[in-house]
């Protein structure tokens, strides 16, 4: 390969990882909210969520791959699994290192989500949003991209959609929250006996 190849590969697999991991935050909080309707999500909705952040797992992987292949910056081992190891752009090379990490979280717990606990699987995929953050940081900050008013432009909209998202998808979940603290509590007794009475061993 030429003196560049690497750098491109690089490159691209790195503004596509970022892509697929914007996707996949959208299709998620689309999942989780009222945007896709009431009714109960099929199942190959939920398959799309996790296929596009396998793909962005794989787009990070060439990413990483292809800088360390590279003989322009020269990046070791280290340098790509350690922040601030390294002599180019440290600090944004650092935000890259962490969203890279977090985004292995998110995943591996993602695959382990039947045999976890709800509330720390719930707890780690919520790290989505700081990993979104950092990653668009990175792209940002390190790069001959950085420079190229589309791929700023497209950062701004696409990080300006997700904060809109989020918010439309907090103010869903405290009105679902009030619905539900305003439902009048049954109790315990009678709740048992309404069970009682709906049971077919009680009916005619």
């Amino acid at each position: 390969m030429t003196s560049q190849t690497w750098w491109y590969i690089a490159r691209s697999g790195g503004i596509v990882a970022w892509a697929l991991l914007a996707l996949s935050v959208f299709w998620g909080l689309a999942l989780s909210s009222r945007f896709l309707g009431k009714k109960p999500k099929p199942n190959w909705m939920l398959d799309l969520h996790r296929f596009l952040g396998g793909l962005a797992v794989i787009f990070t992987a060439v990413h990483v791959l292809a800088i360390m292949a590279d003989s322009y910056v020269s990046f070791g081992i280290a340098n790509v699994l350690v922040p601030f190891s390294g002599n180019y752009h440290p600090a944004a090379v650092a935000w890259g290192i962490v969203a890279m990490y977090l985004l292995l979280a998110v995943e591996v717990t993602s695959l382990l989500r039947k045999r976890l606990p709800k509330r720390v699987w719930r707890g780690i995929h919520f790290l989505s949003f700081p990993l979104f953050a950092f990653s668009t940081i990175h792209m940002l900050y390190v790069g001959t991209d950085r420079s190229t008013p589309l791929l700023r432009i497209t950062a701004l909209l696409t990080v300006g959609g997700l904060l809109i998202s989020t918010a439309i998808r907090i103010v869903q979940a405290d009105s679902r929250d009030d619905s539900a603290a305003a439902r009048p509590r049954i109790p315990a007794a009678a709740q048992a006996r309404r069970g009682a009475a709906s049971s077919p061993e009680n009916r005619d």
